[in-house]
């Protein structure tokens, strides 16, 4: 269910709202999990974003290759719009 969460927030989060909030209440979540969780979210992609603005590109120690990486990264992800 957060995971769920995670990737709307990530992948579309004007479509994010009260009912994503209330299905996480539902789920046994409190408010300052919730609060929790979409700022770490949030943060996380708000550095992914600087990093793709710049330019950034895996460190060595990464195992996956760079150009792999930038493929995953730039692939149509799906997801559930519920």
């Amino acid at each position: 269910m957060l995971c769920e969460y995670a990737v709307k927030l990530t992948l579309t989060p004007g479509k994010v709202g009260q009912a994503d909030v209330d299905r996480l209440h539902k789920a046994g979540f409190a408010d300052d999990q919730i609060s929790i969780a979409a700022q770490v979210i949030g943060y996380f992609n708000y550095i992914n974003r600087i990093a793709d603005g710049l330019g950034v590109t895996p460190e060595s120690w990464m195992p996956e290759d760079a150009s792999l990486w930038h493929q995953r990264k730039a692939s149509d992800y799906a997801v559930d719009n519920a």
